[in-house]
């Protein structure tokens, strides 16, 4: 069995990290090397076996190792490293068993709200604890190898790694003063980007404020609603913020969803609150929400394809209504939101994240073209660079088509008289790939 469905991987060169999933390529063996993981099981050859699962976690970027895992044997031993995001999972193996942990910070420094917030963690966690030594707080994972196999590997390291990661967020993001241990692997942004978002997060809020401005007086709350989700759901994915930013965001669409009993107006003014909290940043607040890392296991499940087709079916809908009634203002907006809510909430193939990326580029030429990116389509002119399209099309899909047969680029199927009609052209193909194995 192979995990591709758990990676992101990417066919054309990206130089920077967008959205939340893994911006690399998955080792081309990795297949073969799942396997050999199992044979290797199988004949009780405990070592061996680790150390081909644990290579087949590796990815790779323009063809080079990212080094987000690596191993050292010890004749009857083998220690680990497994990087996400702010986690640092160090561990060993041995015949008999497996050992890892996440340190999180010094026991010293952990205030009382911390230690109950992972005291509740470990009623959530699986396979996984919190425990604290003579110095740390840690998340620690136990796991006996006399029935192991790759597949009950797999998940207790994931679920220490996402969760490391995602308490250590959490941590930073609630106890200001709290500092973190084992974060020495976090690279900075170049403070030429910082600038290039911070400016893009004011010119985008800006832009869409002023159109929100054109909605009808009556009756605009459904418009507003895809409004300032659009904005968070883009910054998200193009700004790629950590940290504060991150958290709160985060927890201001979750309740949007969530929230049942709330009405949309009432849902609408917290998403303007918290944007205009955004932009009221100085650039040294903004600054310090933002840094490079490596990451091995994505965040979301796989989604099928089927789920997909179904929200961007809907989704069309909805556009159909806006157009018929003449609300023509938000139809734009809602042709970019669609793919920016698929690529956050849904685990996507490499093909089909491949593809809607390709798509957000294109929707958005001005900030691409800032991070020095290919000019696939000219605003002002409203001209598509058509080959390049086509050809990147082709390098998505092509290296897949061995598995499934039915795959086919579609670059020269799409319809590029406006970016609306290409936009709508490329949905319908998107819902129209074939995943199908023969």
């Amino acid at each position: 069995m192979s995990w591709l469905n758990f990676f992101d991987n990417y066919t054309q060169e990206i130089k920077h990290s967008f959205g939340r999933g893994i911006n690399a390529n998955i080792s081309p063996d990795e297949e073969v090397l799942f396997n050999k993981s199992y044979e290797a099981f199988e004949n009780n050859n405990i070592i061996d076996a680790y150390e081909y699962f644990f290579k087949s976690l590796e990815n790779f970027t323009n063809n080079i190792s990212n080094e987000n895992i690596s191993t050292t044997r010890e004749d009857d031993k083998l220690n680990f490293i497994i990087y996400q995001g702010l986690a640092k999972v160090t561990g060993f193996v041995t015949e008999k068993n497996l050992y890892a942990e996440v340190i999180l910070c010094k026991k010293s420094s952990a205030k009382v709200a911390l230690k109950r917030y992972i005291l509740e963690r470990n009623y959530q966690l699986t396979y996984t604890n919190y425990c604290s030594d003579d110095s740390n707080l840690k998340l620690k994972l136990y796991l006996d190898n006399i029935t192991i196999n790759p597949h009950k590997i797999f998940f207790p390291l994931r679920e220490i790694a996402l969760n490391g990661d995602y308490d250590k967020e959490f941590a930073k993001s609630e106890f200001s003063d709290i500092v973190l241990d084992d974060i020495k692997h976090l690279k900075t942004v170049d403070n030429q980007e910082l600038k290039i978002k911070y400016n893009y997060l004011h010119t985008l809020v800006d832009k869409v404020y002023k159109k929100i401005k054109t909605f009808p007086s009556n009756d605009n709350s459904g418009m507003q609603a895809f409004s300032f989700l659009y904005l968070l759901f883009k910054i998200d994915y193009l700004l790629v913020p950590r940290h504060k930013i991150y958290q709160k965001m985060s927890k201001k669409i979750i309740n949007y969803f969530n929230d049942e009993n709330g009405t949309i107006e009432f849902k609408n003014e917290e998403l303007k609150e918290y944007i205009d909290s955004l932009i009221s940043m100085s650039f040294e607040q903004f600054s310090e929400n933002f840094y490079n890392a490596k990451y091995t296991f994505s965040q979301t499940e796989k989604t099928s394809h089927e789920d997909i087709n179904i929200f961007i079916t809907e989704s069309l809908k909805k556009i159909r209504w806006y157009k018929n009634n003449r609300y023509t203002q938000v139809i734009p907006m809602i042709y970019k939101y669609i793919a920016l809510y698929i690529l956050y909430n849904y685990g996507l193939h490499p093909v089909t994240k491949g593809l809607l990326h390709t798509l957000v580029e294109i929707q958005n030429r001005d900030f691409f073209e800032q991070l020095d990116y290919q000019t696939l389509y000219n605003e002002k002119t409203e001209v598509f660079s058509k080959r390049a399209i086509i050809s990147r099309i082709e390098n998505i899909i092509e290296p897949y088509q061995d598995k499934f047969k039915l795959l086919e680029p579609f670059g020269n199927e799409l319809n590029y008289t406006s970016l609306n009609e290409f936009s709508n052209s490329f949905y319908q193909q998107i819902m129209n790939l074939n995943f199908e194995e023969i």
